[in-house]
């Protein structure tokens, strides 16, 4: 008997040395937080990005050559075969290179319950009757764009009275998407963070990932150095991420991507997305950053 507990303990011992060469028992092991790096991209109007010659492989061949990781396609509300047979096409090149697809669907007003709510809820069992039609080349992931701050009713800096209708819909589109191994990610804006404790933990616990949509600090009419564009987007980025979680502690959190779009940087947005996350490494509740969007790149300059 005494012999065994010597072997228990030697294993328990081996086990442990083992833990600690690692760094702790909740260290990150090297490479992780940037394999699990989101580096996603918006693409509206998706039939008609779909629709001109080797548009799905062009798609593909700007992710590859830009870095990104993940998609967030437009699935429309409605189409013929063709565009069903153009977007699971898309997804299967998409998966070839080892990026995710997303289904993008957005709403002004999904936060309200009734009609408004149940009509989205429509949209996200559409994604799933795809999924099921297509279980070669489905969707990873629902991504929401609901923007009841643009309703007259809802602006001003401090108004949140939309927030728990907003979660409310958060939370009944992740039982539908999750009951059908979906992912659920979401855009929301910058006062969204600005609420207090309560509100904040009502929000970041609807969902596991949010996205930032960190827009207009700057513009490349303004006259400003890259050097103090990025140092403006870096401290407001810092700033925004210790708001979110000030006061709040807990695994149930969502992870935030930064979201930049291209009118606020132009030529040099790959640069800023870049210094996202050599200033956010390390930092467990940053998740990446998204880029707004891939129809930019489409429309030339004027």
């Amino acid at each position: 008997m005494t012999r065994l507990t010597s072997v228990l303990a030697t294993g328990l011992l081996t086990s442990a040395l083992l833990l600690l060469s690692d760094g702790s028992a909740n260290a990150t092991p090297a490479g992780e937080i940037e394999d699990n790096t989101a580096h996603g991209l918006w693409v509206w109007k998706s039939p008609s990005v779909l629709a001109v010659r080797r548009g799905a492989e062009t798609l593909r061949d700007f992710c590859t050559a830009e870095g990104i990781n993940e998609v967030y396609v437009g699935f429309p509300a409605s189409g013929d075969g063709s565009v069903e047979s153009q977007m699971a096409h898309l997804i299967d090149l998409l998966h070839r290179s080892n990026i995710r697809a997303e289904a993008l669907l957005s709403s002004e007003d999904a936060d309200e319950p009734g009609r408004h709510r149940e009509a989205l809820l429509g949209r996200v069992r559409e994604v799933i009757d795809f999924n099921r039609r297509h279980s070669a080349d489905r969707f990873d992931g629902i991504h929401l764009d609901i923007e009841p701050q643009q309703r007259p009713e809802n602006k001003g800096s401090g108004n949140l009275r939309f927030l728990p209708g907003l979660v409310d819909t958060y939370r009944a589109v992740r039982t539908e998407a999750e009951g059908a191994r979906l992912t659920v990610n979401a855009d929301i804006q910058i006062k969204l963070l600005k609420g207090n404790r309560a509100e904040r933990k009502m929000l970041l616990e609807s969902l596991p990932r949010l996205t930032l949509m960190l827009y207009e600090l700057n513009s490349p009419a303004d006259g400003s150095s890259i050097e103090e564009q990025t140092h403006k987007l870096l401290a407001a980025s810092r700033n925004l991420m210790d708001m979110a979680y000030a006061g709040l502690a807990g695994p149930d959190l969502a992870s935030l991507t930064v979201a930049l779009r291209t009118p606020d940087y132009g030529p040099m947005i790959p640069q800023m997305l870049k210094a996202l996350d050599e200033a956010h490494r390390g930092n467990l509740r940053y998740r990446g950053w998204a880029r707004h969007s891939y129809n930019d790149t489409l429309t030339p300059p004027r």
